[in-house]
């Protein structure tokens, strides 16, 4: 596949920023503990389905102090309609935990002390850090790596290398482009049937056409 010019790089950053600089997450918090929840619950599941549990868990945890002497199978039972419910049920109490005893209650603002916590990798941290706090920071979900490869912003083979090419290429304003390729990869350029003709605005820039039309 082709790879992106750097004048064409250029064009795509200013593109994203003018129509999403307002973006922000779908997820619906309140706190940095919610969000840090949510973010963690989104992981291989959707923004939608985490909008419709993370209200009964929140309201019989509402802090990591409650959570951290939570019953798992009482979390399991309220988060079970999420995929991967047992690991995380299990990673949410003890990142709690974690908070409690070793930050003071307290959810840590940057990336390694994040990263210290059950079931925070680098991409959860990054989203974290780019929502609450707008860091320069680029998270690779599903959305962000497919929209970078179909634009030839990276060839990568790992979300973490896509990463390392989109933060190399774009170098500012990552916390609105981090947003800008998940809602452009989320309702446009969709894994299946993605709207090329009816709604793409960067169809110009793409090295995927024939590959990708509906």
């Amino acid at each position: 596949m082709k790879k992106a010019t750097k004048k064409e790089i250029e064009k795509i950053k200013k593109i994203f920023i003018e129509r999403y600089s307002d973006a922000k997450t779908e997820l619906e918090y309140k706190n940095l503990y919610e969000l840090l929840i949510a973010v963690m619950l989104s992981a291989q599941c959707t923004d939608k389905r985490v909008n419709i549990i993370t209200p009964s868990l929140f309201e019989k945890y509402p802090d990591v102090y409650s959570l951290s002497k939570a019953s798992l199978d009482d979390v399991k039972e309220i988060i079970k309609s999420c995929s991967f419910f047992n690991n995380k049920a299990k990673n949410i109490i003890k990142m709690a935990k974690s908070v409690v005893e070793n930050f003071g209650g307290k959810i840590p603002l940057n990336e390694k002390e994040l990263m210290s916590l059950a079931g925070v990798g680098q991409k959860t941290a990054n989203v974290v850090l780019i929502e609450y706090k707008k860091e320069n920071l680029m998270a690779v979900d599903t959305h962000v790596f497919r929209v970078a490869h179909r634009l030839g912003l990276s060839s990568a083979k790992s979300a973490i290398k896509t990463e390392e090419d989109l933060t190399k290429k774009f170098k500012t304003d990552l916390h609105i482009l981090h947003q800008a390729m998940v809602l452009f990869g989320r309702y446009i350029c969709k894994a299946i049937k993605p709207e090329c003709e009816e709604k793409c605005f960067l169809k110009e820039f793409c090295k995927s056409k024939d590959r990708f039309k509906a």
